[in-house]
């Protein structure tokens, strides 16, 4: 049977992988970087704090509660949601993002190493922003993800989608293949089988509607375009508008989970 699930081949294992996060041009991981690709994606990240606290609130439907995010880079998120009331909590694998959050957002993240000491059934929302592609074993962080969460409680997964317009544009220069640091490529089809696989079940999706400007940018970029800014722009609005009549050519998608 043919599943749609696609992955990097020949990809580095856990412990040479990390060399590949401490590029200054992996922005998650360094608030330092100048440019105007880097201040696109800034921007981005702010305006989609306050969406994303809302889709915990309304998803949830909880004013607060305790919150695990896996993946948290430099704690922005965690910070955004420690100020709208929630009890937080961090996962991170990379040191220097870790103590950026520790020092400037105040929040410390553990190592993922320690995700086993954590109680099981404590969580009302576990978050993944961009982070499941970069799991060399996805299947178990889910089974973790269902130990940690209690009765009821929810998931949500943002991933870029390699079924997208943009993808499909840009065929081997799409920047959110971001190969090696993507070690999972996700269609909405594929993500719907690991989800069930899992022991997940699709509540919802929706749009991350920013990504696609930045990805058309970075894209153009990496074809060695000129202009490539104004490139991005024009074109990220164009699959932006192709994606309102179909969600499944979104360029990133936010999947709203529960254990089945």
């Amino acid at each position: 049977m043919k599943c749609g699930f696609v992955i990097t081949q020949d990809h580095p294992d856990e412990n040479s992988i990390a060399g590949y996060y401490e590029s200054d041009a992996y922005l998650s991981h360094n608030d330092g970087t100048i440019g105007l690709a880097d201040s696109l994606y800034r921007i981005s990240r702010k305006l989609m704090l306050k969406r994303k606290r809302n889709l915990v609130k309304n998803f949830t439907g909880l004013e607060s509660g305790r919150l695990l995010d896996i993946g948290s880079g430099t704690g922005h998120f965690l910070s955004e949601m420690r100020t709208a009331g929630w009890e937080i909590s961090g996962i991170e694998i990379n040191d220097k993002a870790r103590q950026y959050s520790k020092t400037e957002n105040h929040i410390e993240a553990i190592h993922p190493g320690y995700i086993s000491s954590l109680q099981s059934q404590t969580i009302d929302c576990v978050t993944l922003w961009h982070v499941l592609e970069h799991l060399q074993d996805p299947f178990e962080y889910m089974s973790e993800i269902k130990r940690l969460l209690k009765r009821g409680g929810s998931c949500i997964i943002a991933l870029p989608n390699c079924a997208s317009f943009d993808a499909g544009h840009y065929k081997e220069y799409w920047a959110a293949y971001d190969v090696p640091r993507h070690l999972w490529h996700f269609t909405p089809e594929s993500f719907k089988l690991f989800a069930d696989v899992t022991g997940f079940e699709i509540k919802s999706v929706k749009r991350l509607p920013l990504d696609v400007f930045y990805i058309s940018v970075l894209s153009e970029k990496y074809k060695g375009s000129g202009m490539y800014f104004l490139k991005g722009i024009t074109k990220g609005l164009w699959f932006s508008v192709r994606s309102l009549f179909n969600i499944n050519g979104t360029s990133s998608l936010i999947y709203m989970i529960r254990v089945k």
